[in-house]
């Protein structure tokens, strides 16, 4: 039996959509949700039962055809044309689970009660939600101005009986899938199309993807980067409470002192040293870490602000006798974010390459590339120059797609945050920082071995003997590709 979650017209987070999606909740409308839903339609509809009055996109035209006006008859009509011909999406697919999340904010958004939808839409998709029937979303096609009105649009043809879903694992026409389960296409009204389309659930469901991947993902790269600075024999002095309270930095003081955390009790943590400094990659940890983690921290504020938000236009309130056509589909606040996150996680790998770097650099007692009889065997030379390339692949994704506005719609909307494709690529960095990791780990692992019979700590030891059970110790050279791929499938296992 499934337990149901209440979507409620009041603020939400990623800690609950987090709750929602880890215990596989079924949603329904909270009552108070309900009533807002109606009431904002009931009003939408008296308020424009004359349609003399120009209200734009609910009896005009959109974009630069603002300016044309729609017969009362048509209105339907006019936005069951806009989902069709805004469909426009190409390039690879979105994830199943996006697309699932993109449902998700999509109904909690059209909750407040500011969108002017019918109550039966909203129905329509939570059906889809709580039974898998996922639609088929492309990943290119969102200027990230207008909402995100490609993908969005894919989103909202099933609504139809249009367009392609995932059920049971299988790509289906909405029309089939419509027939297994008795349902017949919505006939939209007034308005809804764009309450639909505008919005930047696709921007905002990458974030939120991408946010609860790194809270499963970094505390195992701390334990990666402890596990490397005791591989290398590093200090733990820089690690004391005393030069992170001297700094006013909170992500510094606490990578700090989870870093003593994992390494208590660490017999080669506590012998003593033959060197009086480490390199940045382990001694600046906590400083270099703790940025990437600050930059993390704001990402989820700017996230749960935006899925307490209504992003379609125009929107409407009831309670002032207002319909107000303005902006809050633009994707700027997410799109910038977004941008500044690429850059911090970018960082979290290039100074975990420059870590295995040194383990392999056969210095402090390690031997050249990790391996016995180097030169005839070639060990974890190689693993290196895949992390490197990676970097490199990540510094490319760096390049901020918030500053490449291009006009569109005949000028009309003529700055556009390119927030969709600053998504699509901080996912490609997040997925290529767990390919680091693993490659960091497989070196450190690796490299902790030549310290016995001393021990690191009994943190780190439970870590290595559940990661010897799945990738063993290098004796003499192997195909390599496979201990990368069984190093990142460890990561991705200990992470879910």
């Amino acid at each position: 039996m499934h337990s149901v979650h209440l979507i409620t017209p009041h603020e939400f987070h990623a800690g609950l959509a987090a709750e929602i999606i880890s215990n596989d909740k079924k949603i329904e409308l909270s009552p108070d949700a309900e009533q807002a839903v109606l009431k904002c339609r009931r009003y939408l509809d008296e308020k424009t039962a004359d349609n003399h009055t120009a209200v734009y996109g609910i009896n005009t035209g959109f974009g630069s055809l603002y300016k044309t006006s729609i017969g009362k008859n048509d209105l339907g009509k006019l936005q069951e044309n806009l989902v069709k011909s805004h469909a426009c999406g190409t390039g690879d697919e979105v994830p199943a689970d996006i697309v699932k999340l993109m449902l998700l904010l999509k109904i909690q958004g059209l909750s407040y009660g500011k969108s002017g939808v019918q109550l039966e839409t909203v129905k329509r998709l939570i059906y889809f939600y709580n039974h898998d029937i996922l639609p088929v979303i492309y990943t290119q096609g969102s200027l990230g101005a207008s909402g995100d009105l490609a993908p969005l649009a894919h989103l909202s043809l099933p609504l139809l009986g249009l367009g392609e879903v995932y059920y049971n694992n299988q790509k289906l026409s909405t029309a089939e899938v419509y027939k297994q389960h008795n349902l017949k296409p919505l006939t939209l009204k007034s308005k809804e199309g764009l309450a639909l389309l505008n919005g930047t659930q696709f921007m905002s469901a990458y974030l939120l993807h991408i946010i609860l991947t790194l809270k499963q993902t970094l505390p195992l790269l701390e334990q990666t980067a402890a596990l490397s600075l005791d591989a290398f024999d590093g200090r733990l002095n820089p690690f004391s409470d005393l030069p992170h309270t001297a700094r006013k930095q909170p992500g510094q003081l606490v990578t700090a002192r989870k870093m003593r955390e994992i390494l208590k009790g660490s017999e080669i943590a506590e012998q003593p040293k033959k060197h009086v400094q480490d390199p940045y990659s382990f001694r600046c940890i906590p400083q270099v870490h703790g940025a990437s983690y600050d930059a993390v921290h704001y990402a989820e504020t700017v996230l749960n602000n935006e899925m307490s938000s209504v992003t379609d236009n125009p929107t409407i309130f009831p309670d002032e006798d207002e319909i107000i056509s303005a902006g809050n589909f633009h994707g700027q606040p997410l799109a910038i974010t977004l941008d500044f996150l690429c850059i911090a996680l970018a960082e979290l790998g290039s100074i975990s390459e420059r870590r295995t770097y040194k383990l392999v650099s056969g210095e402090r007692e390690l031997p050249e590339f990790l391996v016995n009889n180097p030169g005839l065997n070639s060990g974890f030379m190689i693993p290196q120059y895949t992390a490197a390339s990676i970097v490199s692949q990540n510094k490319q994704y760096c390049t901020p797609s918030s500053i490449d506005s291009i006009d569109s719609s005949n000028g009309q909307e003529d700055h556009v945050s390119m927030g969709a494709n600053a998504a699509v690529k901080a996912l490609k960095v997040t997925e290529n920082l767990r390919r680091i990791i693993s490659i960091e780990l497989l070196n450190a692992a690796q490299a902790i071995e030549f310290r016995r019979p001393l021990k690191t700590s009994p943190q780190l030891e439970k870590l290595l003997a559940e990661y010897r059970r799945e990738i063993p110790f290098v004796k003499n050279d192997v195909e390599m590709y496979k201990l990368i791929h069984a190093s990142e499938k460890f990561i991705i296992l200990k992470t879910q």
